[in-house]
């Protein structure tokens, strides 16, 4: 059986109170719901993904009011980012109570939680009276998935419904942020808010650390995000010199290389605009994938405002970090 695409809210809700394993549109990318606060609908999520248990999951509800039944503490600063940014693409690292199951926070004290900017999810998450826990809708460490069709691609046969939302506008994660233990913020993941319009309603975010201890938050892990085909990011000319070939395509910022095939070559935007880079980031690289090239050469992008979050999807997708998914138990505490 494959899953149906359609766009009934009625019957997406219909799944969820029995129990099972959807696809939801975000403004992100796509996310693979169940019920929260049900132990065996979680685990359902992370078998359809073929997810490690020690990565964490984001929590959605339908606004701040509904957060407060799953946090034990929102001081202002956080009301002050919940009034800017939700709904919207930032999730907060907070303080959980006990309700919210050990299983969607691997463990930890802490629950990322987030209300997502899509008016048929939104509507969704307000119709159910339990939150949603949504990593990617995709297989654990692949591209992640920005159209209902790519949900389809890889795990149609695996699930019942998928809510048809239509392309997703932002393109990659939500950025994450932690509440942290002496009142500051920290950056655990980059993504579709950047860290100049969050520090505008905060003041400074302590930069993100290396992954050391458990993993509190998706996206932290050194590979994820990656094609089927060994992905190279740097200087492209000297890629290129070095693994250039038939087989080979190239993933450029802004213009076309004169020396390299045309048909072998992709442009995130023409225009230089970053959203539109972001958005088109994943669905480029799906594309790519689809050719069966052996070897994708690609390059940074200028690292500011959302340049940091495509950046950071890039650097986990290269061919050396590939393997080393399982390798991070130890260090677990991320939200996808």
């Amino acid at each position: 059986m494959r899953a149906s695409i359609n766009t009934d809210i009625q019957e997406a809700a219909r799944y969820l109170r029995k129990g099972e394993v959807i696809a939801i549109p975000t403004e992100t990318v796509y996310g693979l719901a169940g019920n929260a606060l049900d132990t065996q609908a979680v685990s359902r999520i992370f078998e359809v993904k073929n997810r490690p248990t020690f990565n964490p999951l984001i929590v959605h509800s339908y606004g701040l009011e509904g957060i407060r039944k799953f946090v034990s503490q929102l001081p202002q600063q956080i009301e002050d980012l919940a009034d800017a940014f939700w709904p919207g693409p930032l999730t907060l690292l907070l303080p959980k109570r006990e309700i919210i199951p050990d299983l969607v926070t691997a463990q930890n004290d802490r629950v990322a939680v987030r209300v997502p900017q899509h008016p048929l999810t939104l509507e969704l998450l307000a119709s159910l009276d339990f939150p949603l826990a949504a990593p990617s809708a995709n297989p654990f460490g692949y591209i992640s998935p920005t159209t209902a069709e790519h949900v389809m691609q890889q795990l149609g046969v695996k699930i019942p419904y998928i809510l048809d939302g239509g392309p997703a506008q932002v393109g990659v994660e939500s950025t994450i942020i932690g509440w942290e233990k002496d009142h500051t913020f920290k950056v655990y993941r980059l993504g579709g808010l950047s860290l100049e319009q969050i520090e505008e309603v905060v003041g400074p975010v302590a930069p993100r650390s290396a992954p050391s201890g458990s993993v509190k938050a998706s996206g932290m892990l050194k590979s994820h995000y990656a094609p089927g085909a060994d992905l190279f990011l740097g200087h492209i000319e000297r890629l290129w010199e070095e693994k250039g070939g038939a087989r080979t395509a190239v993933l450029n910022y802004r213009h076309q290389r004169p020396h390299i095939p045309f048909d072998q070559q992709y442009v995130l935007t023409p225009s230089g605009n970053m959203k539109e880079a972001a958005q088109r980031l994943f669905a480029l690289m799906r594309e790519i994938d689809k050719q069966d090239y052996d070897t994708i050469l690609t390059e940074p992008v200028p690292n500011v405002g959302l340049g940091r979050a495509i950046n950071d999807r890039l650097e986990k997708a290269q061919a050396q970090f590939k393997g080393s998914l399982y390798k991070e138990e130890a260090s677990s505490e991320i939200v996808d």
